[in-house]
């Protein structure tokens, strides 16, 4: 069921402005995104001392973020939760033990462009490229250059799920699949719309929220054309994510009568909080984005200064717990590999 539609609540933005995304395509903005750590530095007026580190972090993995997200970051603030989310540091340049570069094991499960780990439905990676590079990514270390498909080979792959009837769902991953274009996207949903067991396009996505323009015109027009029940699952991860444009995108979302789902990552230094993962609910389920779930940490090599503890981790959900109505507790879950859904934690 999805949440009651609440009047739009106004977000206060912060005293920082950069100029004005508003005249500029999506495609635009994402193909000027910042990549570059002295550039995000300066922008934000950070101490220059972490530019070493983060020129050395990032090209383990590349910076990259939209000046819509920056937009909302506090400047002089080297601890904004959305920052921490970005910046390359130091922490990142420290091995681990335990923390590998394919946490999930997808790449045993992964045929070109196509992943399927649990019965029923089906995972496409859609676009190799994010419009942001969280550093907490479990896949960011996946070769997404070798699953990189032309028409003919999604052919192929649209014709392995026509043959297989007990798949009920495909899902739209990535990287970010709305980092494609709208034609390829339409081409994409058209084919899986002609499959009659195909009933449910699921879209993960976190364009949305770090360039709201992506929600246009034209990416509306292929989700009213399709028959499938669509479902868009965000990802947010703290409240100040949440602006006035991000709220006019989901609005024009719910118009379309898309349902939104947000799936959250319990981060070290960002949300381990009850009251920020409270607030972050309350704010999703009056712009009616249902909290579905929040996911523990995958020990993915290179980010493990992000991990929470498991003991911790309860000890928030429960505090949570007592706080909540049930609909606004997303599940707290871990993904283990091997295992046929997504593991439920046991509070108690």
């Amino acid at each position: 069921m999805s949440p009651t539609k609440a009047k739009s609540v106004m977000i206060p933005r912060t005293e920082y402005t950069l100029q004005s995304q508003s005249a500029s395509t999506w495609q635009q903005q994402l193909s000027q995104a910042i990549t570059e750590p002295r550039e995000l530095i300066d922008l934000l007026q950070l101490d220059p001392s972490l530019l070493p580190a983060a020129i050395q972090a990032s090209q383990l993995f590349r910076l990259r973020v939209p000046h819509a997200f920056v937009q909302r970051m506090q400047p002089k603030q080297v601890n904004d939760p959305l920052l921490r989310q970005v910046l390359p540091i130091n922490q990142e340049l420290i091995a681990v033990d335990g923390y590998r570069k394919d946490p999930l094991e997808e790449q045993s499960s992964n045929q070109t462009g196509l992943i399927q780990k649990y019965k029923g439905r089906v995972l496409l990676l859609v676009n190799g490229h994010c419009a942001v590079n969280c550093r907490y990514c479990f896949r960011r270390h996946f070769p997404y250059e070798e699953n990189r498909l032309n028409r003919t080979q999604w052919s192929r792959v649209i014709d392995e799920i026509m043959a297989d009837k007990s798949i009920s769902e495909v899902i739209y991953s990535g990287g970010d699949p709305l980092a494609s274009s709208d034609r390829q996207l339409g081409w994409l949903t058209e084919k899986f719309n002609q499959i009659p067991h195909i009933q449910r396009l699921r879209i993960h996505t976190r364009l949305p929220v770090v360039i709201p323009d992506r929600i246009n015109e034209e990416l509306l027009g292929w989700l009213k054309q399709t028959r499938l029940q669509t479902i868009m699952v965000l990802h947010l991860n703290h409240p100040n994510e949440i602006d006035i444009a991000f709220t006019q995108a989901i609005d024009r979302l719910q118009a379309a009568k898309i349902t939104l789902l947000n799936q959250s990552v319990l981060l070290k230094g960002i949300n381990d909080n009850s009251e920020v993962l409270i607030q972050l609910s309350e704010k999703l389920f009056q712009l009616g984005i249902l909290p579905y779930y929040l996911h523990l940490f995958d020990p993915v090599a290179q980010a493990a200064h992000f991990d929470v503890n498991i003991d911790e981790a309860k000890q928030i959900y429960q505090d949570m717990q007592t706080k909540l109505p049930g609909y606004l507790l997303p599940r707290l879950v871990r993904e283990i590999p091997g295992e046929s859904s997504k593991t439920p934690i046991n509070i108690n």
